[in-house]
Formats: structure tokens, sequence, C-alpha cells
């Protein structure tokens, strides 16, 4: 099972909000993920066993994975479009 990491500045609201919003998408579409929200400190240890990355804020370096916008899935706007590419990204 991949995993996604999705992170912002505290770790609490908005990351939780995403990677619970990303999740309960994937789990009605049938497509199993294990999703989880760190804080932008943690970001570089938890990084290291994750497959992709949600990101609420551009990352300022490149990590080596897929980085996915997070903002999608707070505001609604191209949400569907992005999470069509995390699920091509997961099926693949």
């Amino acid at each position: 099972m991949k995993r996604i990491i999705v992170a912002c500045g505290s770790g609490v609201a908005t990351s939780q909000t995403v990677a619970s919003k990303v999740s309960r998408l994937l789990k009605e579409a049938g497509v199993p993920c294990e999703i989880e929200a760190v804080d932008m400190k943690s970001l570089d240890m938890f990084i290291k066993n994750a497959d992709a990355y949600i990101s609420i804020v551009k990352p300022k370096k490149d990590y080596g994975i897929p980085v996915f916008n997070g903002v999608a899935f707070l505001t609604g706007m191209g949400q569907k479009q992005e999470l069509d590419k995390i699920v091509a990204f997961i099926n693949q």
C-alpha cells in the first residue's frame, strides 16, 4: 500500500483537514492508501518513508517523489483533477 504524507506549517489544522479529505475521497473511490498529516519541521524525517507528498505550500526543495497540490482540497478548485492524479499514481 502506498503512503502519502500531507504537510503544512503547524501540522495541525490544515494538513489534518487535507489528509482527512483525501483519505475519505480515496476510500469512496475504493483506492487503498495510507495518508498521514505532519508538520513542516518533521517533513524531512517522514518523507523518507513516503511514496508521495501532498503540499499545502510550495516545497523549497525536490524530495525525489511526486508532489501533489493540497490547496485544491482546501478550496475545491481543481480538486477532481488533483485527485485523479493521485489515483493514477497509486494505481500505477
